[in-house]
């Protein structure tokens, strides 16, 4: 089994920044894709930013402002965020593609989330 324990969240004033992690653990043979998602209340989850094979992609509303990066060594993945909107108020989940050892299927894992609000 794979755990995703994501952390950082927190409250924060608009202007403001924020880094959340997200640590993989248990059978890890590789990581693919790993990434960030966000679910308001009453919206539907989005992807906030993935990085795979040394590329990065990103939702819109977010270009400019967030930084996903990785530490392979780790199995952990980062999300740097600045100059945050009220907006950026959800449950931020941690995605990740994990295969356990060799030979075995590529399955995706997901965190339980963490709270980000930006409030004054």
């Amino acid at each position: 089994q794979v755990q995703l324990v994501e952390s950082g969240g927190g409250l924060v004033q608009p202007g403001g920044s924020l880094r959340l992690s997200c640590a993989a653990s248990g059978r890890i043979w590789r990581t693919r894709a790993m990434g960030w998602y966000r679910q308001a209340p009453g919206n539907q989850r989005e992807l906030v930013a993935v990085t795979s094979g040394g590329s990065t992609n990103y939702v819109d509303s977010v270009k400019g402002r967030f930084t996903i990066s990785r530490d392979n060594a780790k199995n952990t993945v980062y999300l740097q965020m600045n100059s945050l909107k009220p907006e950026d108020t959800a449950v931020y989940y941690c995605n990740a593609e994990v295969k356990s050892e060799l030979g075995s299927p590529w399955i995706d894992y997901w965190g339980r989330g963490t709270q980000v609000t930006v409030s004054s």
